[in-house]
């Protein structure tokens, strides 16, 4: 195991809660609920930021900024907007702090808000308010947008990039002149993210519907990626809305068509946020620390030098000069670990509990071999390899890894993909195996909600490219025309 890590069979979210605070990833901070980012972790963040970024600019989205606070009564405006967020806000009151004569600062009760602010959980109502005064006609549109901001939902239990009160994220907010483009767009960004997952992150992903119960709050349909920890728990990686034109209707967006008659305006929402730093850390690492894909690792190769004098030394780093100014020409970026405070075992142990995903180690020794160590993490591998074409050996490398570790979140994903056709089957799934379960559903939220009481499974999704099938409801009995996705989840 890696340096103070709890084992994942021992106790997984003690193992997940180890790892991200071990690895320097991040931690709990003094304001209860949220947490510190720490440099290691916004890196990796930064990287999913990049990567996503230059995808929506390619989609036609530019970024944009919204206030963090938003009146109160815009969200009473689309009701179930307010039903689904109102015991998850954050309040501003009043606007100053005052010192009460005897040294303590105590709250302003003059300085009460005519209307109190929410701080933001999600941007649509104030988004579309602000359409409003965007839109008049059908050459205004489409407006793609996007922000990256960050989001306050309170919560009362939490963890560290899974669930806290205060989380970053990105959120696509676009307004369409009709129905059609916004289904497309909305099915444009499920596929931008679903991309994402596989080739970036190395997660498979379901594509699929949330039912009507799991909809997001204001969201005729919403459309979901679904990913498989190594716990048998689901996590939902990211979620795309078709908002329809409700939004419009309750901020009053309306364009004149091409014909010329006035038409409320179509709306979609979209985002993913730092919850899929969750999903990369229990999708691949293991217990020895962090297995970070190539692509999304800060630091790709590391290299560690062993020597005992300084003329060892001298040389080994005009070497690896050489070797770093290549690498980093192929876009592959390197640390050169030639720190003397450390020795190499300790330097071996701490780079592989933070999943860097190649580990070079070169000696004197190496250099008149002409040789070097090579460390791959994903497999836990060492071989000796040439110095000559080294760099190439290494770009390669790392796109088998990359592979690799998707191929092996794959292979776990897919064996953990049940289908099932009676309730008692569903529950022995559930408690011995855990994963994604196949079955009939009679398509009643009063089913749904009592599966969840029960079994504490939900429906993770409605697959996308599920098969039209006759059958039964595995808990009613009645009528199912495909199954559906349950699991336990995060």
């Amino acid at each position: 195991m890696g340096k103070g890590i709890t084992s994942r069979s021992e106790d997984y979210s003690q193992w997940y809660n180890d790892l991200v605070i071990k690895a320097d990833l991040a931690e709990y901070a003094a304001v209860r609920g949220c947490m510190v980012i720490k440099p290691y972790g916004y890196a990796i963040w930064e990287r999913m930021q990049a990567v996503l970024d230059k995808r929506f600019k390619e989609t036609g989205h530019s970024n944009a900024y919204f206030p963090l606070f938003i009146p109160k009564s815009y969200f009473s405006k689309e009701a179930s907007h307010v039903e689904g967020f109102a015991t998850e806000c954050a309040v501003v009151t009043h606007y100053r702090l005052k010192n009460d004569g005897s040294g303590n600062i105590v709250v302003d009760e003059e300085a009460k808000l005519e209307e109190e602010l929410i701080v933001r959980p999600t941007s649509e109502t104030i988004i579309w308010n602000t359409y409003r005064g965007w839109i008049e006609s059908y050459r205004d549109l489409p407006i793609l947008v996007n922000q990256w901001a960050n989001v306050v939902r309170w919560e009362m239990r939490t963890r560290l990039f899974l669930r806290t009160t205060e989380f970053l994220w990105q959120e696509g907010h676009t307004a369409h002149a009709t129905e059609k483009e916004a289904i497309e767009e909305a099915e444009r960004m499920l596929d931008v993210y679903a991309d994402f997952a596989e080739n970036t992150l190395a997660v498979p992903v379901v594509r699929g519907r949330k039912t009507e119960n799991e909809r997001f709050a204001g969201a005729l349909d919403t459309y979901c990626i679904e990913a498989l920890m190594q716990d048998g728990k689901a996590l939902q990686a990211g979620t795309s809305h078709f908002l329809g034109q409700n939004f419009a209707k309750a901020f009053d967006v309306k364009f004149t068509s091409k014909e010329g008659k006035l038409e409320n305006v179509w709306a979609t929402s979209w985002g993913v946020s730092t919850r899929l730093m969750g999903a990369l850390i229990m999708a691949h690492s293991d217990d020895q620390g962090l297995v970070l894909p190539p692509k999304l690792a800060p630091i790709q190769v590391v290299i560690v030098p062993i020597f005992k004098t300084e003329q060892e030394k001298d040389a080994l780093d005009a070497y690896v000069r050489t070797l770093t100014q290549e690498l980093n020409g192929m876009d592959v970026s390197v640390k050169y670990d030639d720190r003397d405070t450390q020795r190499p075992g300790y330097k071996f142990a701490e780079w592989e509990l933070k999943g860097v995903p190649l580990r070079i180690a070169i000696g004197s020794r190496d250099m008149q071999n002409g040789t070097v160590e090579l460390a791959r993490r994903d497999i836990q591998s060492k071989e000796t390899v040439s110095q000559e074409g080294l760099a190439v050996t290494i770009e390669n490398l790392l796109g088998i890894i990359q592979e690799n570790i998707y191929q092996k979140a794959r292979d776990f994903r897919d064996s953990h993909i049940t289908p099932v056709e009676s309730y008692q089957e569903f529950k022995e799934v559930l408690d011995n195996k855990g994963g994604f379960i196949l079955c009939h559903w009679d398509g009643t939220v009063e089913t749904e909600k009592r599966v969840k009481e029960e079994t504490k499974a939900t429906i993770r999704c409605i697959p996308l490219d599920v098969e039209q099938e006759e059958g039964v409801c595995i808990f009613t009995g009645k009528p199912s025309k495909h199954r559906v996705l349950f699991a336990k989840a995060y």
